[in-house]
């Protein structure tokens, strides 16, 4: 798994968790599948990936991979505490609460309100920095879905997550939001400026 290797790069010893963490969740979410039709445990691969090339803790990165599974399975807290111990199940207890609360409505008026909610509910930053990125790669692969739903995320993404993302400090997650949340939103305008930068490229390699 290249994720313990980004992680073994910063916090050795963490092969053994991760490892574990891994077997855990491809059981437990075995069957299900994204709408794509990809197996589910893509999602919590790739989320655990973003938090590594964040330099996340280990147990960050293990809660990334079990993010969804007291939500979405039959696993309970009290299990992923046993196997993995209070603070990694401290963690997905808090993205399983932030998961509740409901967004779609908010107003652009409203995001700064909600914006306070989640990070006063998360008690933990790196509760907020899970859903960030669990926040992202679903936003990567909202082709899947129907156009209505598509722009419904890519305006929450814009307005909440985004700036969530500027407010505890981390930009380059910010930026990759605001890009893809751009992208459903404006997508005349992204493929404009998409072209642009490609032919820019292209000259200077002339």
């Amino acid at each position: 798994m290249d994720i313990v290797d980004l992680v073994e790069d910063y916090s050795p010893d963490c092969s053994d968790l991760l490892t574990k963490a891994y077997i855990f969740t491809a059981k437990v979410h075995k069957g299900q599948s994204r709408i794509s039709g990809e197996p589910y445990i893509s999602h919590p691969l790739e989320v655990a990936r973003l938090l590594a090339e964040l330099r996340q803790d280990p147990e960050t990165v293990c809660a990334g991979l079990l993010h969804d599974t007291v939500e979405d399975t039959a696993t309970t807290l009290k299990e992923v505490d046993e196997h993995f111990g209070h603070d990694v199940a401290e963690l997905v207890d808090g993205v399983t609460k932030l998961a509740k609360i409901d967004v779609s409505n908010t107003q652009v008026r409203q995001a700064e309100s909600y914006r306070k909610m989640l990070i006063a509910m998360a008690k933990d930053i790196r509760v907020i920095i899970i859903k960030l990125a669990d926040r992202l790669h679903n936003a990567l692969t909202l082709h899947h879905l129907p156009q209505k739903s598509r722009e419904r995320i890519a305006r929450e993404t814009a307005e909440i997550y985004a700036p969530l993302a500027n407010r505890i400090g981390i930009g380059w997650l910010k930026g990759a939001l605001e890009d893809v949340a751009f992208k459903h939103l404006h997508p005349k305008e992204f493929l404009e400026i998409d072209e642009m930068l490609r032919d820019g490229l292209k000259d200077r390699e002339a």
